[in-house]
């Protein structure tokens, strides 16, 4: 594994490739992850993928993320979509992928990922979407469709922390975890990395804060009314849509990817929610493996 940083505009992104970006006859897989604001460390597993058919495969943190620059004192106005297409389009050209590659975004992850696609960049050659909303209205109401689903006390104590303002009390922090436990990671406990990422949103939680909002429920920031929709036809790569049975982003969130893009297959894992990587891992890494080796 080599690491390092690729400048971007005044700031530096973290990345790291697994395997060797030599090999002329696989394409070198890029891994976005999602939030936005979370880090790579809970879509690591990817990595294993350069073990199963020897491709490169490559982990970034986002700008205000992980090991990248943080800049707290941003707002609103700084953390867009278009801020982090240029990223993505910087650590590509710095690792000299760009006329020839694969990308794998998860959750927010591959709401960028779809952006990006939607451009038609002639390098890029496959893309696996894994858990993602194409609207971030959908996305809202089947979160909250959701909520009511859980027990009564748990919904309770959601309600009575927002309406007081205390969201970051630990009864509340319980009670959500009710619901990450179910439409999430299934995995309890949460395994080592997917805990350090969510330590380390709560630890800067200035990308999510201003993109999302304060909670899954209520999406207040600058991805409040995204939607990817009505641009989804001009995908003309090869693709595939993951999900889980269990997931927050539900069949009704991301069926738009699987109706309007030209050539795409959809793989639900029967027993996972939002995290199929980590939920099941060995059959998703597997799946995505043989997806991309068709592709080579």
């Amino acid at each position: 594994m080599v690491e390092g940083f690729v400048p971007f505009r005044d700031y530096r992104t973290w990345y790291r490739v697994t395997g060797s970006l030599e090999s002329t006859n696989k394409l070198p897989l890029i891994v976005v992850h999602g939030g936005p604001g979370c880090t790579h460390d809970y879509v690591e597993s990817f990595k294993a993928i350069s073990d199963l058919d020897g491709r490169a495969v490559i982990h970034y943190d986002q700008l205000g993320n992980g090991k990248s620059t943080h800049l707290p004192d941003k707002g609103p106005d700084f953390w867009t979509v278009a801020l982090f297409l240029e990223e993505l389009d910087a650590v590509l050209k710095h690792l000299g992928i760009s006329k020839r590659y694969a990308l794998l975004g998860q959750s927010w992850g591959g709401m960028l990922g779809a952006e990006h696609a939607v451009r038609r960049p002639t390098g890029l050659k496959a893309l696996v979407i894994a858990n993602s909303p194409a609207n971030m209205r959908t996305w809202v109401a089947e979160a909250n469709r959701l909520r009511r689903e859980l027990p009564q006390d748990a919904q309770d104590t959601l309600t009575r922390h927002e309406n007081a303002g205390t969201i970051s009390d630990p009864e509340y922090v319980t009670a959500s975890r009710v619901f990450y436990d179910r439409h999430v990671c299934r995995v309890v406990p949460w395994p080592p990395e997917v805990a350090r990422t969510f330590a380390a949103i709560d630890e800067d939680n200035t990308v999510y804060r201003n993109m999302n909002g304060p909670t899954e429920f209520h999406v207040i920031g600058t991805l409040k009314d995204w939607t990817i929709e009505d641009r989804l036809h001009r995908i003309d790569v090869p693709s595939l849509m993951i999900s889980g049975r269990f997931d927050e982003a539900t069949p009704l969130a991301v069926k738009p990817y699987v109706s309007h893009i030209p050539d795409v297959r959809w793989v639900v894992f029967e027993h996972s929610s939002h995290m199929p990587h980590v939920e099941e891992k060995d059959l998703c890494m597997s799946t995505v493996s043989e997806f991309l080796s068709v592709h080579d």
